[in-house]
């Protein structure tokens, strides 16, 4: 029933082809829900799709990726295809994320700001752990390292 009701998103969906507007896209929907832009650093990306009505979005790269955020030290694994349901400054229901906790790898179902002004973000997994870390930890690199220059 899952499988048909994420279809069923899928059917009336905004759905772009092609890495540089796949990736533009995925930066501006970042910023529409007030998520920091470095969340979903995917290369080669070959889909993205988004339905604003039922809030779904999903993101295919043409191979997994993993990325290591240097400020936290946390390597965290994306699989060639990204999903989760987004509202303002969260990501439920995420599939396709993973991130290492000591040798194991634990998938994140979960990604929320509770408080913009307390600067920090959480993780959750399927099992109600979650993790909560600073939002500057996931800007874009680049922004990141254009601050620690000026």
């Amino acid at each position: 029933m899952a499988s048909q009701a994420v279809q069923s998103c899928r059917e009336n969906a905004e759905i772009y082809h092609g890495d540089a507007i796949c990736k533009q896209k995925s930066l501006e929907l970042l910023e529409e829900l007030s998520l920091p832009k470095g969340l979903l650093p995917l290369d080669n990306l070959i889909e993205v799709g988004y339905n604003r009505t039922a809030g779904f979005v999903w993101l295919k790269q043409k191979n997994k990726k993993q990325h290591k955020f240097l400020r936290i030290n946390r390597m965290v694994s994306y699989d060639t295809e990204v999903s989760a349901f987004v509202e303002n400054r969260r990501m439920r229901k995420l599939t396709g994320v993973k991130s290492k906790e000591l040798l194991f790898w634990v998938s994140l179902s979960d990604i929320y700001i509770d408080d913009p002004s307390s600067g920090k973000i959480t993780f959750g997994s399927p099992t109600g752990l979650s993790r909560t870390f600073p939002i500057s930890a996931f800007e874009l690199e680049d922004e990141a390292d254009d601050k620690s220059k000026n």
